[in-house]
């Protein structure tokens, strides 16, 4: 056993450096704060201040932005998630000129929840980008607005109210695994969230003695956020036992036996594997080995029986390449084991590259 993890360490080592990013699996959660603009929105009063209308354009000055989302991954890249958002913008409110000139402002409150699907693209462990859409339902509350005409009180005082809306987002991520904490990763976004309705504010009152009601209407707003955060996936396996071993076990020789390992659900050799069989073809005359077994082997993401048919092809391709190289047919020894005999246990459906392998041992 100490002899299988040696090698096995040294070879995962000696592995290509742009390996395969392990998807989002099962159950995440994720979080993020950072910055909101809002577009410049438009406003129309109805009411006896300044008459009907159009009075201008909402600016915003900033604000902040806040998610907490709770996820699925599903192994493949695609991902699920439930979102709670909120986002806080104060506004500022100016049209006109000269005595006509109305001026005002407050703070937009924007708040809701979001169901989101998003796709993870498979570049590298350190970077993975993501992109994603989603729709839902969001409130905005106006808190302390007032707009006025110079030289006078506050003609008017909108009241805090909760106005929903239908809402949807498009989302530019990427995320950086950090590889000391399993499951971990850093994230930053863009996201754009747009409402689609227009929404009127009632019960707004005119300072003065006529003490007058009227309304205010606001046409969708359209978000614009940059967010940084972090995201945990359950269940992630802490770095195995092999690749610690590599710290403490003397490399053996010589090496009498090989491991060869394969992307997911591929049979075929990758140039780090025919390296590593003509490694074995070469050192079997120099060791004068009588037999070459050949064990082929898969995870545990596919059923029983598929799996132990990839093992098989794994084994047969593996034996192919050590005939080519000059091995003869009748010193190999063929056989495979599906995913009963994994180097690292896992759960059914779990990928697992170091359970992707073909044994090769020189007797």
């Amino acid at each position: 056993m100490m002899l299988r993890n040696a090698l096995l360490a040294a070879t995962i080592l000696a592995l290509p450096v742009a390996a395969k990013a392990q998807p989002v699996t099962g159950l995440y959660v994720a979080g993020g704060i950072g910055g909101n603009y809002l577009m410049d929105t438009k406003t129309k009063y109805n009411g006896t201040s300044f008459g009907r209308g159009d009075i201008g354009k909402l600016r915003s000055k900033g604000g902040f932005v806040g998610v907490a989302s709770v996820g699925y991954g599903l192994g493949n890249g695609l991902r699920i998630e439930l979102e709670a958002n909120g986002r806080s913008n104060h506004e500022t409110l100016k049209n006109g000129t000269g005595a006509a000139t109305v001026r005002g402002g407050g703070d937009l409150i924007t708040y809701g929840a979001m169901i989101n699907a998003l796709y993870d693209f498979n570049v590298s462990p350190s970077v993975v980008p993501y992109v994603g859409v989603g729709g839902g339902y969001v409130f905005n509350s106006l808190q302390s607005f007032s707009a006025y005409q110079p030289g006078g009180n506050p003609s008017f005082t909108a009241k805090s109210g909760n106005l929903g809306s239908a809402a949807a987002q498009a989302i530019l991520g990427v995320a950086f695994p950090i590889a000391a904490a399993p499951g971990l990763a850093v994230t930053a976004e863009y996201r754009f969230l747009s409402t689609v309705q227009n929404r009127t504010f009632g019960g707004l009152t005119q300072a003065g003695p006529a003490g007058s009601v009227g309304q205010l209407r606001l046409d969708p707003q359209m978000h614009h956020s940059l967010l940084v955060g972090i995201r945990y996936n359950f269940g992630v396996a802490p770095a195995p036992m092999a690749a610690q071993a590599a710290v403490v076990a003397p490399a053996p020789a010589p090496a009498r036996s090989y491991l060869v390992f394969f992307d997911w659900d591929k049979a075929d050799l990758t140039a780090r594997a025919q390296q590593i069989i003509a490694e074995a073809a070469s050192n079997s005359t120099r060791v004068a080995s009588t037999r070459i077994d050949v064990a082929g082997h898969a995870d545990r993401s596919g059923t029983p029986a598929y799996n132990q048919g990839l093992s098989l092809r794994r084994a047969n391709n593996v034996a192919a390449e050590l005939v080519r190289l000059g091995v003869p047919r009748t010193a190999i020894s063929i056989s495979a084991f599906g995913d009963t005999k994994p180097l690292v246990p896992t759960a059914a459906g779990v990928r697992e590259p170091q359970n992707r392998r073909v044994e090769i041992v020189l007797r």
